[in-house]
C-alpha cells in the first residue's frame, strides 16, 4: 500500500534502496582506513580520532564523518571511502550530509576514491545504492534530498550524466514530472548562461550540453502535461537557441 501522493512503485523502491544500504554494510564490514594514513592535527582532528578511522565498524560522531569525507588530502582514499561508506551512505540518502556548495562535493568523494576499478563485488555494492537512490527520489514526492542535488551527485560519482537521465525518462509518472518542473527552476538561470548548474571535475561543457538537449527533447511535453507555466516552458525552449537569438526573445528572462 502506498502513502498519498506516492507512486504505485514508491514502496518497491524503498525496498530496494533499503537493501542496497544493507548491502553497503555487508561488504564494507571490517573496513579500516589504510595503516599508513595520516593527516594534518592542525587542520583535520587529532591522533586518536585517527586512529578510530583504523578501527573497523565503529560508528563515528556527525562531525568527524564530515570532516573524513570533506577532506580531499587523504593518501589513500579508496580505504577511507571504503571505512565509512556504510554510515556516509546512510546520512546522504537522509539528508543529513549538508556541503557547503552542492552535493556535487559528496559525489567527488566517490570519484577521488576510483570505485567503479574496485573489486567487482564492492563495485556492484556502490552502483546498486545509487541507482536505488535515484530511483526512491524519482518515486518519493517528497524526498529527502531533492532531485536535483542527487542527480549532480550520481553524475560526478558516476562520472557520466546518460543513464540517470534514461532512468529518468522511464519514470513518466506525475512525481518525477514534478521532480523535473522543480529542477528546471532551479537550473534555469545558469543554463541560459551557458553554465552547468553545478561544478564538476568532469568535462564541463558536454556534461552542460547534454543536460541542455535532453531538456529541449523530454522536458516540455512532461511539464506541460504536470501544468507547468508558460514562462517555465518558453525558458526551456531558449537553451535551443543562440545567445544573440536568446537575447532578443521577447521571453529572455533578463537574468
Amino acid at each position: 500500500m502506498t502513502h498519498p501522493g506516492q507512486t504505485p512503485d514508491a514502496t518497491g523502491a524503498q525496498h530496494r534502496l533499503t537493501a542496497a544500504l544493507d548491502r553497503l554494510t555487508a561488504v564494507f564490514r571490517g573496513m579500516t582506513a589504510h595503516p599508513d594514513e595520516d593527516n594534518c592535527t592542525c587542520h583535520w582532528g587529532g591522533a586518536e580520532e585517527l586512529a578510530l578511522l583504523k578501527v573497523p565498524d565503529v560508528e563515528l560522531d556527525p562531525d568527524l564523518l564530515k570532516r573524513t569525507w570533506q577532506a580531499v588530502d587523504w593518501t589513500y582514499k579508496a580505504a577511507m571511502l571504503r571505512r565509512i561508506l556504510p554510515q556516509f551512505a546512510t546520512a546522504l540518502t537522509d539528508g543529513r550530509i549538508k556541503p557547503l556548495f552542492g552535493l556535487e562535493e559528496a559525489g567527488l568523494v566517490f570519484h577521488r576514491a576510483g570505485w567503479q576499478q574496485w573489486p567487482a563485488e564492492q563495485a556492484a555494492a556502490v552502483r546498486e545504492f545509487l541507482d536505488a537512490w535515484w530511483e526512491r527520489t524519482l518515486t518519493d514526492p517528497d524526498p529527502s534530498v531533492p532531485s536535483y542535488q542527487v542527480l549532480a551527485l550520481t553524475a560526478e560519482a558516476s562520472g557520466t550524466l546518460a543513464p540517470w537521465l534514461r532512468a529518468w525518462e522511464a519514470h513518466t509518472h506525475p512525481t518525477a514530472d514534478r521532480h523535473l518542473a522543480q529542477a528546471v527552476d532551479q537550473w534555469e538561470s545558469e543554463l541560459l548562461r551557458d553554465e552547468l548548474p553545478w561544478d564538476t571535475w568532469h568535462d564541463k561543457e558536454a556534461t552542460r550540453a547534454e543536460l541542455a538537449a535532453w531538456l529541449l527533447r523530454h522536458a516540455p511535453a512532461r511539464l506541460r502535461s504536470h501544468g507547468a507555466p508558460d514562462d517555465l516552458l518558453h525558458r526551456i525552449r531558449l537553451l535551443g537557441l543562440t545567445e544573440s537569438d536568446r537575447w532578443d526573445d521577447p521571453h529572455w528572462p533578463g537574468f
